[in-house]
């Protein structure tokens, strides 16, 4: 709502040159410096080529060019570019449409853009970084990276560490030309980096095991509060001075993969303990198939500060079981559990042979389960398994079918009458379809 609240001038015109960039060149300034004095939004801008000149200075405090052409169009970010980066621009944002499938024809970023003094935000979509030799970005603070080549590994490096006051950063990667992403930075304390699914896949954008030999990816953030994994493929993971860490996101088709001189299980202890200070985890599904297979017959590092946990329990066998309680063991101090139950439940082994964590021995107070695949008797199981051992459980929120709550009427009395360890401890019931409460038990 806020964006439709903006005042957003587009100029756009189906034919393909520029007639914005053949106005006088005082008429262009003066444009620009009534969108500075007003403090409007910006300007958003699709061009189709032309050049901008002068020695004219930019008023602009927003722009975003969005660049739609084929294999006919000429150059025409650089012109734009150069202009405004002479003035005080504090935002830019550049995409690219049109010829993706063709990177020869992507837009280069010109060298004024890394020394752009006064940028504050800046996004690149579907760009070509091209070369530079310095950066000078002291005030940026926010800089996404979006599907973009870059010329080797130390030119996106020496971007990210030449920011001193960066403070998130999002690089959301395609076959880029970089093996080791190396993040270094002093400021930064947000980071999400990975794939977008559908470029996993497609083949101009393929990432197949022969890109992914010796690749690898670096942090190295002692401000580092908020970190995401989404489809990151790396093989190699290392993480260093992340005393921070509040938030660690770790979404699907996660890996962690052998190197030379390293097993696997060493790769996911060493991923594991890098992370090990965090307040907040969410692991994906896949994430713990990964704790699974890598880490059987391994203990995992304590995470002593882990407060909120929310993963998936996709397996049901004795030993997939057996990893999750290991987990919960690592996990001393933790608070509240948001467990996802994306398995069909009927054959669930029994909730005995699950040993009791320490956690649910002294500081576990609030659990949610929620099974995706009707029906839900494999809930009532591992609901029971908490209630009755959990010695300061408040609440156990649990999350239905409607059709198996309307097929066993009888259930809603069974959770009544679970033994509760916790004399505190209040059952709440919710329809999964509609999310409305049915009761508190």
């Amino acid at each position: 709502m806020e964006a439709r609240k903006e005042k957003r001038i587009c100029l756009e015109r189906p034919a393909r040159e520029d007639l914005i960039s053949k106005l006088p060149n005082a008429l262009i300034s003066h444009i620009s410096r009534i969108f500075g004095q007003r403090m409007l939004s910006g300007l958003v801008f699709y061009p189709r080529g032309g050049k901008v000149s002068g020695g004219t200075k930019s008023f602009l405090n927003k722009l975003k060019l969005v660049i739609q052409k084929d294999k006919t169009g000429q150059s025409c970010v650089t012109p734009w570019i150069d202009y405004v980066a002479r003035g005080n621009l504090q935002h830019l944002d550049v995409e690219l449409g049109g010829c993706v499938y063709f990177r020869e024809y992507w837009e280069v970023m010109p060298v004024s853009l890394y020394i752009c003094e006064t940028l504050l935000h800046l996004r690149l979509y579907r760009v070509s970084m091209g070369n530079f030799e310095s950066v000078s970005l002291p005030h940026l603070k926010t800089l996404c990276l979006e599907r973009n080549i870059y010329p080797n590994e130390a030119s996106v490096e020496s971007l990210i560490s030449s920011c001193p006051v960066l403070e998130d950063l999002t690089i959301l990667r395609i076959n880029d030309n970089v093996k080791v992403l190396r993040v270094h930075s002093q400021s930064l304390t947000s980071f999400s980096v990975g794939y977008h699914p559908g470029d996993l896949i497609r083949k101009y954008n393929y990432y197949s095991e022969k890109v992914r030999e010796n690749s690898g990816l670096v942090i190295d953030a002692p401000r580092l509060k908020y970190l995401t994994f989404n489809y990151e493929r790396s093989k190699s993971k290392i993480m260093r001075n992340l005393s921070s860490l509040v938030k660690v996101n770790v979404l699907s088709s996660f890996d962690i993969s052998s190197l030379a001189g390293c097993s696997e299980q060493q790769m996911a202890h060493n991923f594991f303990t890098g992370i090990s200070r965090v307040r907040d985890l969410i692991i994906s599904r896949d994430m713990m198939r990964l704790i699974f297979y890598y880490l059987k017959g391994n203990s995992l590092p304590q995470f002593c500060n882990l407060s909120y946990l929310k993963t998936n329990l996709s397996e049901t066998s004795l030993a997939f079981l057996d990893i999750f309680t290991k987990l919960l063991e690592s996990c001393p101090n933790l608070k509240s559990i948001a467990l996802g139950l994306t398995c069909f439940l009927d054959d669930m082994v029994e909730m005995s042979v699950w040993s009791v964590p320490k956690c649910l021995l002294s500081s576990l107070e609030f659990v949610e389960i929620k099974n995706e695949h009707p029906p839900d008797d494999g809930v009532l199981k591992v609901a029971r398994y908490f209630v009755e051992n959990s010695v300061n459980l408040k609440k156990l929120a649990l999350h239905l079918h409607f059709f198996f709550l309307e097929g066993n009427p009888a259930v809603l009395n069974d959770l009544l009458a679970l033994p509760r360890r916790s004399s505190m401890c209040q059952i709440e019931v919710f329809n999964v379809q509609s999310g409305r409460s049915r009761g508190i038990f």
